[in-house]
């Protein structure tokens, strides 16, 4: 509680957000506002700290601890500040069968850092997790919001390439029957891979 009085509440200038959130649900439900309260600090800081728990939970009528509960729950939210790129490898077993242990490897070799760690630039960060909902497309990384499907590691070097350079290219969507923007994927892939005879 004295880190909150020592940082300015992050709902403080933000009344009409706020509440927005809370007239989603009935005066006896405002505990089911705690995951969107959750989404709007991570998404502006980057991660939730302490702080940020315990006014979420003033406002929500939680204690501080369950707020973490919830948030340790979901790997979108972080009780650490994340690099301006979160890659998130996704590690359960059908993307695992697909080359995704493989695929953590080499990113940890390629940006220096192991799960958990941003490197020194504050670029990137690295987590391992579970399950990101794409099981036919593995193996897949999300950079923060973006999912890009079937990496390999031709299209690994590309999306990092891209992202030294502040951009984002577009989601990589390689699921069955749903391949939009796989030929924009397919076009940068071949133009890193051109000469290396690597072609997923």
């Amino acid at each position: 509680m004295v880190e909150l009085e020592t940082v300015p509440p992050f709902f403080a200038d933000k009344q009409e957000l706020l509440d927005e959130i809370l007239g989603r649900y009935p005066e006896y439900g405002r505990r089911s506002a705690v995951m969107p309260l959750l989404r709007e600090v991570q998404h502006a800081e980057r991660y939730v700290s302490e702080a940020r728990l315990a006014e979420i939970g003033e406002i929500v009528g939680m204690h501080a601890t369950e707020v973490k509960g919830v948030m340790s729950f979901y790997s979108e939210y972080h009780g650490e500040p994340v690099g301006t790129y979160h890659l998130q490898v996704c590690s359960t077993l059908s993307c695992s069968l697909a080359g995704s242990d493989e695929l953590y490897d080499y990113l940890v070799e390629k940006l220096g850092i192991v799960n958990g760690e941003v490197d020194a630039e504050g670029r990137f960060s690295l987590q391992k997790v579970e399950c990101l909902g794409s099981c036919g497309s593995g193996p897949v990384i999300q950079v923060n919001d973006t999912y890009y499907e079937r990496v390999s590691r031709s299209r690994c070097d590309a999306l990092i390439e891209a992202l030294s350079r502040d951009e984002v290219p577009e989601p990589w969507r390689a699921r069955g029957g749903d391949n939009e923007g796989a030929d924009k994927a397919d076009f940068l892939m071949h133009t890193v891979a051109a000469g290396e005879g690597e072609t997923r």
